[in-house]
């Protein structure tokens, strides 16, 4: 105390001489913040206000309240129609629909912002921040990575400057402009607080702390440098409004799909044929891989390039045209950029060994039939685990496409406790392929009780790895 207290003494002495003294570490790191001025006036040109609007059509009778409506905007519900004084439908005209951001991407007028933002309007307006108006014309949405692209009748416009999203840093400072509630040119900062989020959408996002609200959608992320690093998009919120936690779009996977749009107005993708889920820990141990990464196959579609290419249910999908697949949503994700026609190569963990293969990328559809086979009609026989076991019919083999594979006719003990239940078929144990119920009863039989097992199993037209634990 008697030491802090002479160095006020000190400091107010010396500030009474008029002498200068040191900085102290906190005022060190303030002076030491970043300045956003010179960035905002730079790119603050660029970022545009977007309005857009609807004919809404009312239903006769009860009015609907104003969440009521909001509800059917945000989920798709066609409006109710309303039956004017003469008959037919009663049109009330334009409606504000909504406010976001956008930015200028070229010159010409061509700008880019979130698909959610046009998405159903009748019209579109951007507003410059010189406040000239323009009518804009959707040249395309994307609904499956949120991204659209605009056009206004001008020329010579400011525009913005893209960045390279693979040098962006995690605690990196970055800059968000848009129209939150509709306050136009609204600047917010914070850090890159992770990259490649996985939210479970068709991209891997930016997630940041930058204040996003309703209405900044649409607008710029942007570096230090002044380049735009990504689009921004979502927020994670259990009130509506901001929580600190935000998402953004990449800007090299934007403009991917930005580029297709502008060429065509639509995206293509490519499309492999199969139904995948993650590789667990424990499964990546029972099937000996060495760590849990790449897409488990669950289910392969029926005469899709994944089946004439050799993929089978169960298999561990690590690379595909020569990238390695850390996480199972990164499959779709490499398999979507490639051109439908391409021959593509990639990579297995089948049975405790690697295997080559080669794809021809088809264009990505919706849709896949589903089956389940009925009851086997060969010999029954039971085994250990719990279970009762019978041969596959060749009728029931090529209806499931399937080379081998036993039918469980029923699960008690370790094998319910697993998940196994009636219907379902064993297509390996242990990565050892069976083709008969006496096959597997004996490999059951040689297993040490004391281990996990793991097996290989379809269940209509899905495919999984199951483990059975020994009781404890």
């Amino acid at each position: 105390m008697k030491q802090l207290a002479l160095r006020t003494s000190l400091a107010a002495f010396a500030l009474a001489l008029g002498l200068q003294t040191l900085p102290s570490p906190a005022l060190a790191q303030h002076a030491g913040l970043p300045d956003f001025t010179e960035l905002v006036e730079k790119v603050g040109p660029a970022v545009v206000n977007i309005r857009t609007a609807e004919r809404v059509r009312s239903a006769q009778g009860p009015e609907l309240d104003a969440q009521m409506l909001e509800f059917l905007r945000r989920y798709g519900i066609p409006m109710p129609r309303r039956q004017g004084p003469r008959g037919g439908d009663e049109d009330e005209g334009p409606q504000r629909r909504g406010v976001g951001s956008g930015f200028v991407l070229g010159a010409d007028g061509v700008v880019l912002t979130n698909a959610h933002v046009v998405d159903g309007a009748d019209e579109v307006i951007v507003t410059l921040t010189d406040k000239r108006e323009f009518k804009a014309k959707v040249l395309g949405t994307d609904r499956r990575t949120d991204v659209a692209v605009l056009k206004i009748e001008a020329t010579g416009l400011p525009t913005v400057k893209l960045g390279e999203v693979g040098k962006l840093r995690v605690g990196e400072w970055v800059l968000a402009i848009g129209s939150p509630f509709g306050f136009d040119n609204t600047v917010t900062a914070g850090i890159v607080s992770a990259k490649a989020r996985d939210t479970g959408d068709f991209l891997p996002f930016i997630q940041t702390d930058v204040a996003i609200n309703p209405g900044n959608s649409g607008g710029p992320l942007l570096n230090m440098r002044g380049e735009v690093v990504g689009i921004n998009s979502q927020i994670y919120s259990q009130s509506g409004g901001f929580m600190g936690i935000s998402f953004a779009i990449p800007i090299d996977e934007a403009m991917r799909v930005a580029d297709q749009l502008r060429t065509s107005g639509r995206v293509v993708r490519g499309r492999i044929g199969v139904g995948i889920d993650a590789v667990s820990r424990d499964v990546a141990e029972a099937i000996g891989l060495q760590r849990a990464y790449g897409a488990l196959v669950r289910n392969v579609e029926a005469g899709g390039p994944a089946e004439k290419a050799g993929i089978e249910g169960g298999d561990v999908i690590t690379k595909f045209d020569g990238k390695a697949i850390e996480r199972s949503t990164d499959l779709p994700r490499l398999v979507g950029a490639v051109r439908p026609g391409s021959k593509a190569s990639l990579q297995v963990f089948r049975r405790g060994a690697f295997k080559d293969l080669q794809v021809v990328v088809a264009e990505l559809k919706e849709g896949n039939p589903r089956g389940t086979p009925e009851a086997g009609e060969g010999p029954r026989v039971g085994s250990a685990f719990g279970l009762s076991l019978s041969d596959l019919t060749e009728a029931q083999r090529k209806e499931m496409r399937l080379r081998n594979g036993v039918r469980v006719d029923g699960a008690e003990g370790a094998a319910a406790r697993a998940g196994l239940r009636e219907g379902d078929v064993i297509l390996s144990v242990d990565n050892a392929e069976v083709s008969s119920a006496r096959q597997l009863q004996t490999l059951l039989g040689k297993l040490e009780k004391a281990k996990v097992v793991s097996l290989v199993v379809r269940r209509g037209d899905v495919t999984s790895i199951v483990l059975i634990r020994p009781s404890r």
